[in-house]
């Protein structure tokens, strides 16, 4: 008996170790396992954070790019070729003789004017809408922020103004004032009126007054007059920002379809988009859709060189 009253409070020790041993060890195998679904959680949290987007973005270029695609397989092909169901889905052969024909040849619905002629009239007229644009915008803003006239904040009121008028609604008088001094098919008529830029005169405007007023004070000690200090110091501050507009506005000038309509009646003064509008628009035939998508292709070509040559200045521009 008393060798049974020594042992047993031993046992009861060493199963109590035990016990506490195999639930402690329960215990962080149990924490361990936790910690691992926490980690493959915030792994899975993290994958789909980056995957989610990844998806929308796949689903945006394919919906960006699936009728470019298009495009570009519809203009090489016959036209007899895209009256039939299914369409195709592949290139064809077609595209250079396409090419040929509406480079070089023209069509009749064009008036037999060739498509390089109307290339070269959307050319003309993107490049001296940005160009005006900028020009009279820098010049305006300059004007606004760095000169004392009387009324100053009411001509940038009335300026700002003219942003809320539709070109619907002066296209009438300016058409009656471009005919009034002879301008109709003319590169002129074509561009003067949409030289004046509101939005541009308002971003140089509130870029100028972000200038410190210690390089105004700067020129001054150095002697620098206005002009001067205008093209040494704000010029050269203003290049990213010009260049920013530049690519937008060329591509708004390269678009224009509505004034150009208005204001030309003979087919050597037509530009790309109305050359396009005149194939599509025909009322007694079928409209020629390898054509059509071959000039929407080759329209396609100078605003996207213009975007990608201009792509580090325009994202610099826009910071």
């Amino acid at each position: 008996m008393s060798l049974i009253k020594k042992s047993l409070p031993v046992n009861i020790s060493a199963v109590l170790a035990t016990t506490s041993r195999f639930f402690v060890r329960r215990c962080s195998y149990a924490v361990l396992q936790c910690s691992k679904i926490k980690v493959l959680g915030l792994k899975l949290t993290k994958c789909l954070q980056t995957l989610i987007p990844h998806i929308f973005l796949s689903l945006f270029v394919i919906m960006l790019f699936l009728p470019l695609y298009l495009a570009l397989v519809a203009a090489t092909h016959e036209g007899s070729a895209l009256m039939h169901t299914p369409l195709p889905l592949w290139p064809g052969t077609e595209f250079f003789k396409n090419m040929k024909t509406v480079l070089t040849s023209g069509l009749a619905v064009t008036g037999g004017e060739p498509i390089l002629n109307m290339l070269w009239n959307s050319l003309i007229m993107a490049l001296l809408i940005a160009g005006g644009k900028i020009v009279l915008a820098l010049c305006s803003a300059f004007a606004l922020v760095y000169f004392d006239f009387p009324f100053k904040k009411y001509c940038f009121a009335l300026i700002f103004s003219t942003m809320m008028l539709p070109v619907e609604v002066r296209i009438v008088p300016t058409f009656q004032v471009i005919a009034s001094f002879g301008w109709l098919n003319s590169y002129s008529g074509l561009t003067l009126p949409l030289m004046a830029s509101a939005t541009a005169t308002f971003l140089f405007r509130q870029f100028f007054k972000t200038v410190p007023s210690e390089l105004v004070d700067a020129a001054k000690l150095d002697g620098a007059g206005p002009l001067r200090f205008f093209w040494d110091i704000l010029l050269p501050l203003s290049r990213t920002q010009m260049a920013a507009l530049f690519v937008i506005l060329f591509v708004y000038g390269w678009n224009q379809y509505l004034w150009p309509l208005v204001i030309t009646t003979e087919p050597d003064m037509a530009t790309i988009v109305m050359g396009i509008r005149y194939v599509v628009g025909v009322a007694d035939q079928v409209p020629q859709w390898h054509y059509i998508m071959t000039m929407a292709i080759i329209a396609l070509v100078p605003p996207c060189m213009v975007v990608m040559l201009m792509q580090y200045w325009f994202e610099k521009g826009l910071k």
